[in-house]
């Protein structure tokens, strides 16, 4: 996923600490062992996992139902972090790790079983190539690597995340893959898209906070 700031982009994982005295805020930034972090392990376990499955056996309908179950678990580790108070820097590092560790191994798989072209992956791997520059600059710039979320990003994301699954689909015969496939296609234009408009707006957002027309933690204008 789209994860440029951490949990607080997607599942909500902010290390905003609701109830916590501010003295206590470093020692439970610092918690390893929590329920939100043990979903978010599971989920990067899970990455292998569906590598071997749709390019070991070709289990795809298996392969679907651990990117949904992924999913799922994405959303609900933000929750129960809120409900619980588990936020940790572990847990911020852990969550987008996971989310884009699945569009990379998912990326990789349909490419290798022909399923896209490698115009496409090497479309959206170029991307993550320029957006990690940007933040690696603003690491060695500034002495923090973390940027405002736009929203174009996470609709990125979350149509990337629909189109693979349903590409996957759209490679079986009938006439619910061939739907399967040409709406797994509009999600992949228009994430492949969005995913490059929001590069630029990091990209703009970078120059402003180099250039000093943005302060850190202040949101973009535009």
């Amino acid at each position: 996923m789209d994860q440029i700031g951490g949990r607080d982009s997607g599942s909500g994982d902010s290390p905003v600490h609701a109830g916590v005295p501010a003295a206590d805020d470093d020692a439970a930034l610092d918690r390893v062992v929590t329920i939100p972090n043990a979903l978010s392990v599971a989920r990067l376990v899970g990455v292998p996992v569906f590598l071997w499955l749709v390019l070991g056996p070709h289990a795809d309908a298996w392969a679907v139902a651990l990117l949904i179950a992924s999913a799922a678990t994405d959303w609900l580790d933000g929750k129960l972090a809120r409900a619980l108070n588990q936020q940790s820097r572990l847990g911020e590092a852990l969550d987008p790790a996971a989310d884009r560790l699945y569009i990379a191994a998912t990326l990789v798989a349909l490419a290798v079983r022909g399923i896209i072209p490698w115009w496409l992956f090497a479309l959206l791997v170029v991307r993550e190539l320029v957006v990690a520059g940007a933040l690696g600059l603003l690491k060695r710039r500034m002495g923090f690597g973390t940027l405002q979320v736009s929203f174009a990003g996470k609709t990125a994301t979350l149509c990337l995340l629909y189109a693979f699954p349903l590409l996957l689909l759209g490679t079986y015969a009938g006439t619910w893959a061939e739907i399967a496939r040409i709406i797994g296609w509009a999600f992949a234009v228009w994430g492949a898209a969005l995913y490059w408009w929001a590069a630029a707006l990091y990209l703009t957002q970078t120059r402003a906070l180099l250039t000093g027309r943005l302060a850190p933690g202040q949101a973009p204008t535009s």
